[in-house]
């Protein structure tokens, strides 16, 4: 079935993901890992109540117990997978996805993400060999639990700020509004736009990775110059946040993970912080200066999630606007990297955009997606091939290809895990040398 991802289950509802399959696949869940009680939070989708109740009478039908949280977005779903001695959470969600999806994040005990490669494929297997009409093997009582106080208390640990921040959000309709209890009390305050639930998102798709989803913020920080700190932009479920300054300038993610590691490097000396391999080289530079061990990671939450806990690592983040924490489970949290941002310009005599304005001393091209004439892993054992006598080449993830130490440029060329496409990213020195490079690369991945 083409709704069993490589880090999720996600289709659209009604077509490839019914009520049907999502009760089978909660069976599946449960079976798989064992569980006796299980966290079940569902975002705003209009899908989320009908596949809610589909969800947990799967579980319970398997004798499990479900501990609903309600509306939630998915770093609170980890909070209280963490802290609820459960066995598993199950985030109903599609993300950033638009309206007409819907899909869940899987979890085993302690927020440990179910991947593609750790579980999914199984449970696609056992949904596919569940027979219809299944008896129950149980009896499993549903209980209703509200983690929002807790969670806020928790995340405003995280705070230290030197003075109170105002702050401009982009909730989008979505489960930013849950999340933004953990600023109630506390030293930011903010104005929001679009903060009433609505899972038809009207106003705009909620990602920030999508720059025309950013456009009514920066109108709005343009618009008041001096009233704002700096902006946050809350995809669908909150497990991701795009940043902008107090210019409405986006902020690159990578940037922002760059900062992140080293403000918590002040409190935690020489800790390893890992940065995805598509980021800029500032990243490395940025965590080995302020005296942590910086890390390359691969692609995608549940490998990074699991390498932090392999070099117990204090954070983490994704050129995708996933910020990972220690201090959550190892798991995401876009309202503790807001905190985060905001101890950074609290301390500082200078604007975010002005903290930010060194770190812009490279040139990338921005994630480039190609569909090629050729079988993607054809093209990368060609990128390989060409270029491992030159320059080092390494396959964490796809192929990347680091000449930067000689000639002042690196690339990386991966596979989509979910569309037959070939991705590149490549960073130089001078813009000159990125552009020459881009080009050269595009040439081979499209010949």
């Amino acid at each position: 079935m083409g709704i069993f991802k490589a880090y999720d289950i996600r289709g659209i509802y009604g077509k490839d993901l019914t009520d049907a399959i999502f009760y089978k696949i909660a069976r599946a869940y449960v079976r798989f890992i064992g569980a006796k009680k299980v966290v079940v939070a569902r975002d705003c989708r209009t899908s989320g109540d009908a596949l809610f109740a589909a969800f947990t009478k799967g579980v319970m039908d398997e004798g499990c117990d479900v501990v609903d949280i309600g509306l939630a977005s998915t770093p609170m779903s980890y909070f209280a997978n963490g802290t609820l001695k459960v066995d598993g959470s199950v985030m109903i969600t599609a993300s950033h996805n638009t309206r007409e999806w819907n899909g869940c994040k899987l979890c085993r005990a302690d927020a440990v993400p179910i991947s593609g490669a750790t579980g999914i494929k199984d449970i696609e297997k056992m949904v596919a060999e569940m027979p219809e009409n299944e008896p129950p093997r149980g009896v499993g009582e549903l209980t209703k639990t509200d983690v929002s106080a807790a969670y806020a208390a928790h995340v405003q640990e995280f705070a230290h700020l030197a003075h109170p921040l105002h702050l401009a959000f982009d909730f989008a309709n979505g489960m930013g509004i849950a999340e933004s209890v953990a600023f109630k009390g506390s030293a930011i305050t903010y104005d929001a736009l679009y903060g009433e639930y609505d899972g038809n998102f009207p106003n705009h798709n909620a990602n920030p990775l999508e720059h025309e989803t950013l456009k009514d913020l920066q109108a709005l920080l343009r618009a008041n110059p001096g009233k704002y700190a700096f902006g946050v932009a809350f995809d669908g479920d909150a497990d991701r946040a795009g940043f902008l300054d107090e210019k409405g300038e986006i902020i690159p993610m990578d940037f922002v993970t760059a900062l992140i590691a080293r403000d918590l490097l002040t409190t935690h000396p020489g800790a390893t912080c890992l940065y995805d391999l598509r980021s800029s080289r500032v990243c490395e530079e940025v965590i080995a200066a302020a005296g942590g061990k910086p890390m390359m990671s691969r692609v995608g939450h549940s490998f990074i999630k699991a390498q932090m806990r392999a070099n117990d690592a204090i954070f983490a983040g994704e050129l995708s606007g996933h910020y990972y924490f220690k201090a959550n489970f190892t798991a995401e949290s876009s309202s503790m990297a807001t905190f985060a941002l905001a101890n950074i310009v609290s301390k500082s005599d200078k604007p975010l955009s002005e903290i930010v304005k060194p770190l812009r001393k490279y040139a990338q091209s921005g994630e480039i997606n190609s569909k090629t004439v050729r079988p993607p892993a054809e093209v990368l054992a060609g990128i390989k091939a060409a270029w491992e006598n030159k320059a080092k080449v390494f396959e964490l993830d796809g192929v990347t290809v680091d000449a930067w130490e000689t000639e002042g440029w690196w690339a990386n060329v991966r596979m989509s895990n979910t569309e037959p496409l070939v991705r590149l990213n490549l960073e130089g020195r001078t813009k000159e040398i990125m552009e020459a490079k881009r080009d050269e690369f595009l040439a081979q991945i499209r010949a």
